[in-house]
């Protein structure tokens, strides 16, 4: 509707009287919603396709109650009984796609690491356990698909193309068994080949730690340049002088490697292996983990070789000898991340590093905010806002980190917008 009135030859009472149906007409429709659109869109918006009438039906009912209980309504979108069912075949899987790649992209097809994170939704898991957990969600055998591979997608692939329906076909393994990489090597998606796949291929290994970071703690290493702590840990390929200025390393470089670097010693054991000639994306590569007795000849040691490229940069700089991690984050600027207490902030290998990050109130305050984007379609915007966030956020530490909670909670706040 084109909200355009001509007043010019209007008398003053016609002109009030216009003003007021003009700015009733021309605000968005959606402020005025009776309970079953509320209905109908929090459905939409947590399944991404229609409800039936009966969903629709029993979903408004909630919110025509004494008192309502949207609530209620959502988790009847969440957990309707369809052939295809939206909120884990569509919006899970769409929430979780863009932590697999590095380009951030909800384009890819479903993998290890995305089926992995629908299942723990699904099986109410703390949701702090996926990035530790010795957990994997494969094909159910009454999927009808290839098994699972350490090599290709095929099985994932295969599930997606047939519109096989996640919440009914999914199983939950114990990733070590499946893979055959140790207990130890386990640190949840982090360790699913997914996940090797787009951050342990090549480089350093940092990949892995930088888009963790991002990913599940919405932190960016630029945000967390802290040039303050010691340096005594930055790797033997990081310049001191880059470009032949070393104010460029003391003002910038510095800040976010002194406290990356420590901490991404947890993966020194790690590698995605592959064709690099034939195969430069690794679609038939695997992850390669180095247990005890195996020797990289190149390091003479368990650690593997990219843990130690480039080591002319800076030979004085800092030689990985393991796996030992340690956070020195915890004080400075970034003590702010809400690191637990209860944890050490030091340790050996991938899986406990990675509760020391799950266990942040950053953690927590990222996931809220990534599911509120999610379902409200919108960042957070004002104080109001801030203040469901903040309610949000304590009812998913009090829910045992259920953030399929979360999923509703949301739906219910925005269910008027």
């Amino acid at each position: 509707m084109a909200c355009v009135v001509n007043f010019c030859r209007l008398g003053k009472r016609s002109i009030r009287i216009l003003y007021f149906l003009a700015f009733t007409l021309c605000l968005p429709h959606l402020t005025f919603a009776d309970t079953r659109d509320q209905a109908k869109r929090m459905h939409d918006r947590l399944t991404g396709v229609p409800p039936d009438t009966a969903t629709l039906d029993l979903m408004q009912a909630e919110l025509d109650k004494a008192v309502p209980d949207p609530i209620a309504a959502a988790f009847i979108a969440i957990e309707e009984n369809t052939a295809h069912n939206g909120f884990y075949n569509v919006t899970l899987k769409n929430f979780a796609a863009p932590w697999t790649n590095r380009d951030q992209s909800v384009f890819v097809y479903l993998n290890d690491y995305i089926a992995t994170i629908i299942g723990m939704v699904r099986d109410d898991m703390d949701f702090r356990e996926i990035l530790s957990a010795d957990i994997i969600y494969t094909a159910s055998p009454s999927a009808g698909v290839a098994a699972y591979s350490n090599s290709n997608n095929i099985q994932y692939e295969q599930l997606e193309d047939q519109s096989i329906d996640l919440k009914d076909n999914l199983q939950a393994q114990v990733q070590s068994t499946v893979t055959g990489l140790p207990a130890e090597a386990i640190a949840g998606v982090t360790t699913t080949r997914g996940a090797a796949k787009a951050f342990f291929i090549d480089g350093t290994n940092r990949a892995m730690f930088g888009y963790t970071m991002l990913n599940q703690l919405c932190r960016t290493m630029e945000s967390l340049n802290d040039t303050t702590r010691a340096a005594d840990r930055i790797h033997q390929d990081v310049s001191r002088s880059p470009g032949g200025d070393s104010r460029i390393f003391l003002n910038n470089c510095i800040g976010c490697h002194t406290g990356m670097d420590p901490l991404m010693q947890a993966f020194a054991y790690y590698d995605f292996v592959h064709d690099a000639d034939n195969d430069p994306e690794g679609e038939n590569g695997s992850l390669q983990y180095n247990s005890n007795g195996d020797i990289d000849p190149y390091t003479d040691s368990r650690v593997v070789k990219k843990m130690r490229h480039n080591e002319t940069n800076f030979p004085y700089g800092y030689v990985v000898p393991d796996d030992k991690w340690d956070n020195f984050w915890r004080d400075g600027k970034n003590a702010t991340l809400g690191w637990d207490q209860s944890l050490t902030g030091s340790g050996n290998g991938a899986k406990s590093m990675g509760e020391e990050l799950a266990h942040s109130q950053a953690f927590a305050q990222c996931q809220v905010e990534k599911v509120f984007r999610n379902v409200c379609l919108r960042d957070v915007a004002d104080s109001t806002d801030r203040a469901q966030v903040s309610t949000m956020v304590s009812s998913f530490e009090a829910n045992n980190y259920n953030i399929k909670q979360v999923f509703a909670e949301s739906a219910a706040y925005c269910k008027g917008d």
